[in-house]
């Protein structure tokens, strides 16, 4: 009897991406780091002075998370006092959005 050909394999999953997505909701600031972004608030004294219970270490801390993953960048400027501000990568645009869309299909279920 001729033994038949598996057509498919085991799928798991996509390791890296599932450990971002998870690393990211984990902070709970993460989601109120990208709002403040939107709306033009990129620097750190702004952003802990514009989100109450938000610190300086924190902060830092969620914004290390986020560069570390390619989602934020971190930009420098040469200047006295120096400036420090931040903002979404490409990617990061693209990650915001799959954020966006798992939002959409937690409405979904909580409307069912």
């Amino acid at each position: 009897m001729k033994k038949q050909e598996k057509l498919f394999s085991r799928k798991s999953a996509p390791e890296q991406s599932a450990r971002m997505v998870e690393t990211i909701y984990g902070c709970k600031w993460s989601l109120t780091i990208y709002q403040l972004l939107a709306n033009g608030i990129n620097r750190p004294g702004a952003m802990v002075s514009s989100v109450e219970g938000l610190t300086t270490k924190v902060l830092n801390e969620c914004l290390r998370k986020n560069m570390a993953f390619g989602i934020l960048e971190r930009v420098t400027y040469s200047e006295v006092p120096p400036r420090v501000e931040y903002k979404v990568t490409q990617f990061g645009t693209r990650f915001v959005q799959v954020l966006d869309e798992l939002e959409k299909l937690q409405s979904e279920i909580n409307s069912q």
